[in-house]
């Protein structure tokens, strides 16, 4: 009988969370828009100009061109950041005026004041980089433009194209699973759908935004602002659980209510960043500008191995942590059997507290390093939120391995789609999979079976 109220609870628990995913389906495209109902167009093009010093440049004339045909221009503010939105998607010519560049700065090559052939997808803000150096640093751009056919002519082939998505994925995979493995472990040992754990995600990255690059910001040097901002996430995960979750806990709030306050603790928290933060995307000071490593038919940029390099390790250590410590064990009882484990003396109370730090400490750290892999944006944690829970239940649920699993696996479909299909489906075909294995395997690749009835 209890092993049949168990399941049924379980199975009632998935099906929030497929309620979830329905409802981030739903809201995203409407939070997107609204966001920017006060703008015509969508899709635009931005960036922050930069001198050889690193600091902003104000007072730089950018231009947008489409065929020769002028589209937009802007000037850099005070902190050097400019922004044009575009009628639609395309290709387009993006160009700084040279002379109202400073004498202390100038393109790293000859020519690098124009960038042709930017192509923006749709709904797309795409972040674009004009690299300045000293005068005496630039060099000669003819060096890469010879007469014949240069690679771009070509193309990479399919076997390039492929390994390149490959890795792609596994890097995508690898950060979601990181912000995914601490919402697995909060629904454990809680039961708690935490609906704003996309929010922890954001709050990193922009911590580490405000450290590393805002102009009222310190500018501390990345790897120091991104420990920082680790830090700050996990006191942050702390205080909601003894702030907010547990006294509700204690009320003996239902799990329904505490799902509902949790998206409204999400759309708080996503609108109090987008007032601080702003609509505009940015992006880091530090590891923007690297050559591509090339290894077999692999390539890619030294920032790109470090993400994958750093998630890994993480993952690594928490599956250690679970695996070999007194409350890495203690969180696997909690999550089995809550009323076993406290009857057996663990202290519930500080394993959950444990859990909440954990999770927003790991959730701020994937929130960086999906900042350094793409843009720093007000809503980018809500957009990973439906990937985290499409690999929690792909993975199993309440089960920290197949949330890793999963992510990988959300990940490398996501990107790997884009070889045949267009890039706005990528999210669509990661989906159809969790659909396709939980017709096979209702309960996860790592869940476990459960009798219901």
């Amino acid at each position: 009988m209890d092993s049949g109220r168990s399941g049924s609870r379980r199975l009632a628990i998935r099906l929030l969370l497929l309620l979830a995913i329905g409802l981030l389906s739903a809201i995203l495209p409407a939070t997107s828009a609204a966001a920017q109902d006060s703008e015509q167009n969508t899709e635009s093009v931005g960036g922050t100009i930069r001198g050889p010093d690193t600091e902003p440049i104000p007072d730089i004339q950018v231009m947008v061109t489409k065929n020769g045909a002028p589209i937009g221009e802007d000037t850099t503010d005070a902190e050097g950041t400019w922004e044009i939105p575009l009628p639609e998607p395309g290709s387009y010519d993006v160009a700084i005026d040279p002379d109202s560049l400073p004498d202390s700065a100038v393109p790293r090559e000859q020519g690098g004041e124009r960038l042709t052939d930017v192509q923006i997808t749709p709904g797309q803000q795409r972040i674009v980089i004009f690299p300045l150096v000293n005068p005496n640093e630039q060099s000669d751009g003819d060096e890469q433009q010879g007469s014949t056919p240069t690679p771009q002519q070509t193309g990479p082939s399919f076997g390039q194209r492929f390994a390149d998505a490959l890795l792609s994925g596994i890097e995508y995979g690898s950060v979601i699973a990181i912000c995914a493995v601490g919402l697995s472990l909060i629904f454990g040992t809680t039961k708690l759908i935490n609906f704003a754990h996309g929010e922890l995600v954001t709050i990193g990255a922009m911590v580490a935004f405000f450290l590393n690059a805002a102009a009222a910001g310190p500018g501390i040097q990345l790897i120091f602002a991104a420990i920082l901002a680790v830090v700050a996430g996990a006191l942050l995960g702390g205080l909601l659980e003894r702030g907010l979750w547990r006294p509700l806990r204690h009320r003996g709030t239902g799990r329904i209510n505490l799902f509902i306050i949790s998206i409204g603790l999400s759309l708080l928290l996503r609108h109090v960043i987008l007032i601080i933060h702003g609509s505009r995307p940015g992006s880091y000071t530090d590891y923007n500008i690297q050559e591509q490593l090339e290894f077999g038919p692999f390539s890619a940029a030294p920032r790109d191995l470090s993400i994958l390099a750093i998630a890994l390790l993480t993952l690594v250590g928490v599956a250690t942590m679970l695996q070999r410590t007194r409350i890495g064990t203690a969180i696997r009882a909690v999550s089995d059997d809550r009323d076993l484990a406290e009857t057996s003396g663990i202290d519930v109370s500080r394993v959950v507290l444990t859990v909440w730090i954990l999770g927003g400490g790991l959730a701020a750290l994937g929130g960086v390093l999906f900042g350094l892999a793409e843009v720093v944006a007000w809503d980018m944690g809500f957009k990973l939120l439906l990937l985290m829970f499409a690999a929690i239940i792909l993975g199993g649920l309440g089960s920290a391995y197949g949330a890793m699993v999963g992510s990988f696996a959300v990940g490398i479909v996501a990107h790997l789609s884009t070889l045949w299909f267009p890039v706005e489906l990528q999210n669509a075909w990661a989906l159809l999979v969790l659909i396709v294995v939980l017709l096979v395997r209702p309960q996860g690749i790592l869940g476990r079976k459960e009798r219901v009835g």
